[in-house]
Formats: C-alpha cells, sequence, structure tokens
C-alpha cells in the first residue's frame, strides 16, 4: 500500500475535525433560536388543549392557551408564532365566508397574543381551508377553485389579520397575483409595514396529512390540490412562482414541504439572494416523532440534525412544531 501522505498530498481533512473546538471553530452553519418559527393550532372554548393524535406531542389550543404558549416562546427565545385555526363544521361554506368574520378565532387569538406579548412576532395566513367545507385553499365553483374570486377574499382576510396585529401575512394558496393584491390592499389600508412572507414554492404533497387533521379538514377534502399546488417533479416551475412572487412584492419566500425539497431551497437562496424560508410540515414532524417512538432513531438528535439542513440549503429561519423543544437544547448546549 503507498504512503498515505504520498495519497493525500499532505491534504489531511481530518485535521480539523480532532477536537469539539477546532470543528467548532471551522463549522460552516449554527441553528439559532433566531431561526425558529413556531406554528400553533387554536380550537374554540377556554383551558383548552386537545392532542392531535397525529401529532404527539402537538395540541390545538383555545385562544387563553395560546396566549401562554406565546409567553413561552417569548421566554424561549422564539421571534415569531404562527397560528392556524380549527373550525367548526358549522361555520365553514363553500367560499370560507367565516374568514371575514371579525370574531374568528384567528383574529381573536392575534390580538389577545398581541395584548398580552407585544414583543413576539405573528404571522398569519390567510388561505382558505380552515375556513370551507370542501377543505380547498379556494372558492370551489363546479369542481373549478376559482382564483380571482378567492384572491378577492384572500385580501380581505389579510387587511383583518393585519388590523387585529399580525406582522406578517402569509398566504399558502398559490392563487395567481394574490401577492401583488395582497400588497395594493395593505397598502391602501396604512398597513405598509406590514411583510409579506409568500408559500411562494407549496408543493402538492402527500407529507401534509397530519396537519389536515389538525385544522379539521383531513375527512372533507374533494379532489385534490394538484391544478392549484406545483407538481413535486418540476423545479424550474418552483423558480417561476418564486419570481413572479418576488415582482409582485414579497418581502420573504418559503418552500413547503422542507426536507424532501432542500434542492429548491438552495436554487432560491441562490438564484434571488432572498430571505428564504422552510417550512417542515407535519409528515415531516410524525415521520421523525413516530421513528424515535419505536426507538429506531435518536430523536432529539435527528431532530437538530434535520433542522441544521434547512441552514446548509440556505435557508433564512424554518418553520417547525419542534420549535420549543429546538430552542430548550439551545439554551442548554
Amino acid at each position: 500500500m503507498r504512503n498515505i501522505d504520498d495519497i493525500v498530498q499532505g491534504r489531511r481533512l481530518r485535521r480539523m475535525r480532532k477536537a469539539q473546538w477546532s470543528r467548532n471553530l471551522v463549522r460552516e452553519n449554527q441553528l439559532t433560536v433566531n431561526d425558529l418559527i413556531w406554528p400553533i393550532f387554536l380550537v374554540e372554548g377556554e383551558n383548552q388543549t386537545q392532542p392531535i393524535d397525529a401529532m404527539p406531542g402537538v395540541s390545538r389550543l383555545s385562544v387563553d392557551m395560546a396566549v401562554e404558549a406565546a409567553k413561552k416562546a417569548h421566554d424561549l427565545g422564539i421571534t415569531l408564532i404562527a397560528p392556524f385555526a380549527h373550525v367548526h363544521f358549522e361555520k365553514k361554506d363553500v367560499t370560507g365566508s367565516h374568514i371575514l368574520d371579525e370574531d374568528n378565532i384567528i383574529l381573536r387569538a392575534v390580538a389577545a397574543i398581541k395584548n398580552a406579548v407585544p414583543e413576539i412576532g405573528l404571522m398569519t395566513d390567510s388561505a382558505l381551508d380552515p375556513f370551507t367545507d370542501h377543505g380547498h385553499d379556494g372558492v370551489l365553483r363546479d369542481g373549478i377553485i376559482v382564483n380571482d374570486e378567492t384572491v378577492d377574499i384572500l385580501v380581505r382576510a389579510s387587511v383583518l389579520q393585519a388590523q387585529a396585529g399580525a406582522d406578517i401575512i402569509s398566504p399558502s394558496d398559490m392563487m395567481d397575483g394574490r401577492i401583488g393584491a395582497i400588497r395594493d390592499a395593505l397598502d391602501a389600508s396604512g398597513q405598509c409595514d406590514i411583510a409579506i412572507m409568500s408559500y411562494a414554492t407549496k408543493f402538492a404533497s402527500a407529507y401534509y396529512g397530519p396537519y389536515r387533521e389538525a385544522i379539521g379538514t383531513s375527512g372533507l377534502l374533494k379532489g385534490d390540490k394538484k391544478t392549484y399546488y406545483i407538481d413535486p417533479a418540476n423545479s424550474d416551475e418552483a423558480i417561476r412562482e418564486a419570481e413572479q412572487d418576488i415582482a409582485e412584492g414579497a418581502d420573504m419566500i418559503m418552500v413547503k414541504p422542507g426536507m424532501p425539497y432542500l434542492d429548491i431551497c438552495r436554487r432560491l437562496k441562490d438564484t434571488f439572494q432572498m430571505p428564504t424560508f422552510a417550512y417542515q410540515v407535519s409528515g415531516e414532524y410524525s415521520m421523525i416523532e413516530a421513528a424515535a417512538a419505536n426507538g429506531w432513531v435518536d430523536g432529539e438528535r435527528v431532530m437538530m440534525e434535520s433542522l441544521l439542513a434547512f441552514k446548509r440549503a440556505g435557508c433564512d429561519g424554518i418553520l417547525t412544531y419542534f420549535a420549543p423543544r429546538v430552542a430548550e437544547n439551545l439554551a442548554k448546549n
């Protein structure tokens, strides 16, 4: 066998891995609490904490409990919360009109959290799927999701959410033109400082199942969402979608789901140099939790490694249901 120094020509790459201090010195990416966005689920009532079977460790929270969760998040250093609604069926209809009621649970929760914890950021989704009786993100007419009528409702919902105290509007519906229309409406209503994080590249993924259980739409969905979400096979289309949303006024862009689409994260960051985020969706969370519960993986280490992967792929932050646990781990370490 040849001498190793002759083989490597003096380039021994293990030199900087030999000790913790040297590994820290050359670490290329780092996860911090500032990278974490915490999605939470809301439910009607008081003092309600409803465990979600498909998402171990995650519960739906009544508004008062969501306020307590926001206080905990603030204490942990988490700077941004994203609330999602579980809406009673009797309040759902074909157009999702309850999203425009000024007493809906999203608006009440935003106002309550902002009043109790004014320092924390709030990001709301103006998509209609929690509010429609068919589970789609838009108005359903004769089996078709009607784009322009949907955008009109999204625009009005976004203004209401901003007025309630939302700091970022983040529409997840993937309707054409909604970013520009929302930007125009926010500016016209005196909300020019409200940012928009676009779900610029939301894919027609199989990873959303537990989320749909969490918001109560899993048994409602008629058909699928392939006519408005991106085909998982397409990467160039994702670039065009992001480019369009940026042109319309998006301040930040998001990739959803996260881990199966790290290549998209990297392409978006390299192409646009925009603040880029990923959503580690419910299916990703639940798979890690299930494997950990069975002893197949070290759940804590896989949790942390999965989030570091987003940073390596170019993300500036991650929406993750692990956020409080990660923040606690980071504080300890």
